[in-house]
């Protein structure tokens, strides 16, 4: 990318500060010519900042020279005072002196195609900017410091080894190569095989960190179902009436808890109904349940098992509501809590089960091999390659390294090694302007 662009990297509006970053060939020019020349690199200078005989601000200015800065490119900051006329200004004196402003994430896209991070890298600094929970950013400052690229690399390093072992007896068949050589390359493609096969039985995890984990209500009417989502939501999101079917579709909140992001979704009553408006939400919430990673059954004391209890799976939560009325026996075969929404009771050793259950299924040793629904795709063709090419490695090593090479180039593709350009658009417009 030839030309220069700025952005304003804070938040818009009436502010204490505003920063304005410029990157791209022609930064200094722009510098000299706003009252900023000759600025020692990676230190703040105040400033005069003025354009065609107009005063724009006194100005904090930092010049990052290139290839050592963000986007490996010639870059700078513009710290201004935040409001919107001065920015406005300066934004006009830019655009006057040839800069243009910056696309949707061009200044983390330029720092991917000059080398500063990889594609995974990259996708990191967009899941940081929108963490909102301490495990999104620890997640997310694990992958900007290349712990996912760190897996891949692993992934292909292996799968690399196995591939010059094959490319050997194929290349090279009347050298000194040992014989069958490509059999030894069996080994290293079945530890391979096992490897991807547990980042794919973990891939939920990473993309339930980034994304919320989902846990649904489910229960027949005038359970309480309602009643405990407002309790857990601590606000009055769902309509409260004694009468049965109120809830007509499904609710969500997202919330957090025990520091993940979690989406709480509230349901209609699970019964069969002649209403067409209540039969669609009672699909809906059927729908949902099969969705969630949790389903909270809530069961007010003296109702059967009910519809409900065929949506209830090993591992979920029986909640019997309504305990300050009458205390339910709970059963002996699953875990069970009684709360009631109108003492509080409960509620506490409620939201502890929920955190505890998040910790186990959400954190883990090793760092997850998956955090989109992008990677998952690209470790399923890899694995199916990599499958493909240990059957075809008995019959015949040169179909062998075809499947190899084909698990190479998806596994590359995740950290954009190589093939990228038909995502990288997908990729980068999801970033804010600025970065």
């Amino acid at each position: 990318m030839s030309d220069t662009v700025f952005a304003l990297a804070t938040p818009p509006g009436r502010g204490a500060i505003a920063i304005l970053r410029l990157s791209g060939p022609r930064t200094d020019e722009a510098l000299d010519a706003l009252g900023a020349p000759s600025l020692k690199p990676r230190l703040a200078s105040l400033r005069t900042l003025s354009h065609a005989g107009g005063r724009i601000d006194e100005a904090l200015v930092l010049r990052f020279p290139g290839p050592n800065s963000y986007t490996g490119e010639d870059c700078a900051e513009l710290h201004l005072h935040g409001g919107r006329a001065v920015v406005e200004a300066a934004s006009r004196a830019l655009v006057a002196l040839g800069l243009r402003p910056a696309d949707p994430g061009e200044f983390t896209r330029r720092a991917f195609e000059n080398g500063r991070m990889d594609l995974a890298q990259a996708e990191a600094v967009a899941d940081l900017i929108d963490a909102e929970t301490a495990a999104q950013a620890s997640q997310a400052l694990g992958q900007l410091g290349g712990r996912l690229s760190e897996t891949y690399t692993g992934f292909r390093r292996d799968l690399l080894k196995a591939l010059a072992l094959v490319e050997a007896e194929i290349d090279f068949p009347d050298e000194e190569v040992p014989d069958n050589l490509a059999c030894t390359a069996g080994p290293v493609l079945d530890g391979l095989i096992a490897d991807l096969n547990a980042a794919l039985a973990d891939a939920g995890r990473g993309e339930r960190v980034r994304e919320g984990y989902r846990i649904v209500l489910i229960g027949e009417t005038n359970a309480g179902k309602s009643s405990l989502f407002n309790a857990l939501v601590a606000r009055e999101a769902a309509i409260v009436t004694p009468i049965a079917g109120t809830t007509r579709d499904v609710l969500d909140a997202d919330l957090v808890i025990g520091g993940y992001a979690v989406t709480l979704s509230d349901t209609a009553g699970l019964r069969d109904s002649a209403d067409v408006v209540e039969a669609e939400g009672v699909r809906r919430a059927r729908a949902r349940a099969e969705q969630a990673e949790l389903r909270l059954w809530v069961r007010a004391p003296g109702d059967p098992d009910g519809v409900a209890a065929d949506y209830a799976r090993s591992g979920d939560l029986l909640v019997l509501t309504k305990a300050d009325i009458d205390r339910a026996a709970p059963p002996l075969d699953r875990d069970a809590i009684a709360v009631s929404t109108e003492t509080g009771e409960g509620l506490a050793a409620l939201h502890d089960w929920i955190a505890a259950r998040l910790a186990r299924d959400l954190s883990g040793a090793d760092f997850p091999a998956v955090t989109r629904e992008r990677h998952r795709l690209r470790l399923e063709e890899a694995l199916a390659a990599v499958v493909a090419g240990r059957r075809a490695l008995d019959l015949a090593p040169e179909m062998a390294g075809d499947d190899l090479r084909r698990a190479a180039e998806a596994l590359s593709r995740v950290t954009g090694a190589i093939g990228v350009e038909d995502i990288l658009g997908e990729v980068f417009s999801t970033f804010c302007i600025g970065k």
